[in-house]
């Protein structure tokens, strides 16, 4: 879920070693696979802690694979994904059924799932989606009415779209991811971190390490939002130096890069991302996607996928599960189009 205000108290935290990717060598589909239920996994991981101090998810299970580390709480079941993944999957889909990117065809899906009444909805795409305005009006609207539209509910969704563009390379990739971003999000500020996400997602997918591809994203963003993520994704930068809370868009994207560069694998990753306390699912779905893309589905704990289910209200009661994730970024990994 998107939030968007200042940060509260944080205690002191470890600022953690830098890792030396060891990027293993693995399939296109593979890692495709990883991303999207890596993110998932992440996001219904980091729904119980939400709003909450940092290191609570390693206060109560203080040993990796004890304990029930799925717990739910706080509205969650334990394994159920939140809008992060729901919105994902509407994007996934659409993107498969229209042969390419259909933009108001997203929207309408998205209407259709916040008119079921979910769990969890962002104040923001809730403004928009219920705004009566057409698609490719109405974030701009909200945006020009409020002057805050830069929270991270594009980037917790940008999985399957940085997987279904990422080999048409960087330019229609990250084109794609602002596109996408725009649909709710008005502020060009929330475009420019959906696009850096898609690339960096896509160098993974191809087997690079995205930590080393940091500098050629920052070029490739738009020059007047380049400084406010070249400070969060510069290795030096840690969450605790966050000037905004987590749930804006760069402060989550450089908390996701940091999770990875500072973790030897996918789990450690995730962990780091819930223990950031705060707008848990969002961050952790953001890094589950990235670190899933660099260390494939096999890294993803079997003991966190068997719980993993993702409903989609509105959509006839469908409830998602891992296999049916992997069998959706395998298919979005082999769909290729310009945007």
């Amino acid at each position: 879920m998107e939030v968007h205000g200042n940060p509260g108290p944080r205690r002191a935290a470890t600022r953690g070693a830098h890792y030396a990717r060891r990027v293993p060598p693995l399939s296109l589909l593979d890692r495709a696979a990883g991303a999207l239920v890596g993110s998932a996994v992440g996001d219904a991981l980091g729904a119980p802690f939400e709003f909450g101090p940092e290191g609570a998810y390693s206060a109560r299970f203080p040993r990796p694979g004890h304990g029930g580390e799925m717990c739910g709480g706080g509205g969650w079941d334990p394994g159920e994904a939140t809008d992060d993944t729901q919105m994902a999957i509407l994007v996934g889909e659409s993107l498969l059924e229209r042969g390419g990117l259909d933009p108001a065809d997203v929207f309408r899906r998205f209407q259709r799932w916040a008119a079921a009444d979910p769990k969890d909805i962002g104040l923001q795409t809730e403004a928009v989606l219920g705004s009566g305005d057409p698609w490719d009006t109405a974030a701009d609207l909200h945006f020009r009415t409020g002057g805050r539209a830069a929270g991270n509910g594009a980037l917790m969704r940008a999985t399957p779209s940085a997987v279904y563009f990422a080999r048409a390379g960087r330019e229609a990739t990250m084109e794609a991811g602002r596109r996408l971003s725009a649909l709710t999000h008005g502020d060009p500020a929330a475009w420019e971190g959906t696009a850096a996400l898609h690339e960096l997602i896509r160098v993974a997918l191809a087997g690079g390490d995205p930590l080393t591809a940091v500098p050629d994203t920052l070029a490739a963003l738009r020059p007047e939002h380049r400084d406010r993520y070249a400070t969060v994704l510069d290795p030096g930068w840690h969450p605790d130096l966050a000037t905004e809370f987590n749930g804006a868009v760069w402060p989550c994207l450089g908390s996701a890069v940091w999770a990875v560069r500072t973790t030897p694998g996918y789990e450690d990753a995730v962990r780091a991302a819930v223990d950031l306390g705060g707008d848990t699912d969002t961050v952790a779905a953001v890094t589950g996607a990235l670190a899933g893309a660099v260390y494939g589905l096999g890294a993803v704990p079997e003991r966190w996928t068997e719980a993993l289910h993702v409903p989609l209200p509105g959509f006839g009661g469908r409830v998602l599960r891992a296999p049916e994730l992997a069998g959706l970024a395998r298919r979005l990994a082999g769909g290729l189009t310009a945007p």
